[in-house]
């Protein structure tokens, strides 16, 4: 493949769709969906563990399989109460002397400290590298041909990583598209952003629109201490035939009887008007879903949401009202 990079000088052309935005679309709204934007992701929370019983310590903490994991894999991971509800999520990276847990700023502390309370004869260390570190994400369609042309090595599975000299560069995203994030010192962090400054960089808003478009969700927003796992549609965080850990007893019982009343779904709204969180949505007179978060999408030219959908009305083409609004479910989260 040729590369797009010229002495390290990005042609921003070929990370940006051929077709001219209408609209005056965001240039990293429209290349995280048609070609490759960075975004800052310093700002989530970083846990370090340490110590010989590391691995079975979080892999009694959490609802995916630690233990068997080995340097370069990773997986997706809810942290659960006794009751089964969702303190935090995390992708858990396995290195060779230590496991790494990248997890949303609101629950950084959370999770630090409910860890810590189970901390009792173990050999575990917790350390907190939030301050002392960065993370740099690249992700749309084409944010493979950027790492590569910046002579990384592109790892191919989910949460596998790979060492870019002192950087790890993990197969990892929070939009829903391709990406990687780039994990660094926070002294490297400059000399990143200079390889790079030819990639449109994404805002907030340009990665949430696009991350609610894909279905993603993310823990704050749509997943909260409210929801069960099963509710939530990320069963890519379980791992059914591993040992006991906190909350596994709701988490079989919700299982084994297909108890759940809602599940989180994608739904596109004939509208322009955002509902906000908490508006409900009926069918014929009768509640049918409560949305946790809206954007108006450009490329679709109305609204779309993740909603939580009662589950009689969450097959894919169901149609529900909102204020006489035709919304219909488009699929499950």
């Amino acid at each position: 493949m040729a590369s797009i990079f010229v002495e390290h000088s990005l042609d921003t052309d070929a990370l940006t769709p051929s077709t001219p935005s209408s609209g005056g679309l965001a240039p990293g709204y429209e290349a995280l969906r048609g070609g490759a934007a960075w975004l800052d992701l310093s700002h989530r929370g970083r846990l370090r563990v340490t110590g010989e019983d590391r691995a079975r310590l979080l892999h009694a903490m959490t609802t995916n399989q630690v233990q068997q994991l080995k340097p370069g894999q990773g997986c997706y991971v809810f942290f659960l109460n006794a009751q089964g509800r969702i303190l935090g999520d995390a992708n858990l990276f396995c290195f060779e002397d230590y496991l790494l847990l990248d997890t949303e700023p609101e629950t950084r502390k959370k999770l630090s400290e409910h860890l810590d309370r189970y901390i009792i004869a173990d050999d575990v260390t917790l350390e907190d590298v939030t301050d002392s570190t960065a993370a740099i994400s690249i992700e749309g369609p084409r944010a493979a041909e950027v790492l590569e042309s910046l002579g990384a090595e592109v790892p191919s599975d989910e949460y596998s990583w790979f060492s870019w000299g002192s950087r790890t560069v993990a197969r990892v995203n929070t939009t829903g598209s391709a990406g990687f994030c780039v994990f660094l010192d926070v002294g490297d962090k400059a000399d990143l952003l200079a390889l790079v400054s030819g990639v449109p960089q994404a805002t907030a808003e340009d990665a949430r629109t696009v991350r609610i478009e894909h279905g993603r969700p993310r823990y704050g927003e749509e997943i909260t201490e409210r929801y069960l796992v099963q509710e939530t549609g990320q069963l890519r965080a379980v791992d059914y035939h591993k040992g006991c850990y906190l909350g596994q007893e709701i988490v079989e019982r919700v299982r084994s009887r297909a108890q759940i009343h809602r599940i989180l779904c994608r739904l596109e709204i004939d509208t322009r008007e955002v509902p906000a969180a908490g508006t409900k949505l009926k069918i014929a007179e009768n509640d049918a879903a409560e949305i946790a978060s809206a954007v108006y999408s450009p490329s679709a030219g109305k609204v779309i949401a993740l909603a939580y959908v009662r589950v009689p009305h969450n097959q894919p083409g169901t149609e529900l009202s909102l204020d006489g609004a035709r919304a219909c479910v488009s699929l499950a989260s």
